[in-house]
């Protein structure tokens, strides 16, 4: 192994991870849903917070709209 390594003719690159990146969120959501997702959890062997992120990915991919009668 040498002792100086010289980096300054070498090509930069673009990482081709980056559209895959994740954002780190605070959220609060109610006990029982976080319950929810950590029984699923359990059954899965998949992290609830991994659970919780594939859910609302499948929700944004396919436009789902959430029903609010309440709202209205």
């Amino acid at each position: 192994m040498r002792d100086h390594y010289d980096f300054s003719k070498m090509k930069g690159r673009k990482n081709p991870y980056i559209k895959h990146l994740k954002q780190p969120v605070t959220m609060r959501l109610d006990r029982d849903t976080v319950a929810y997702f950590k029984s699923m959890a359990e059954e899965t062997g998949i992290p609830y917070q991994s659970l919780i992120n594939l859910y609302l990915r499948d929700c944004a991919v396919h436009h789902r709209k959430l029903q609010m009668e309440w709202a209205s």
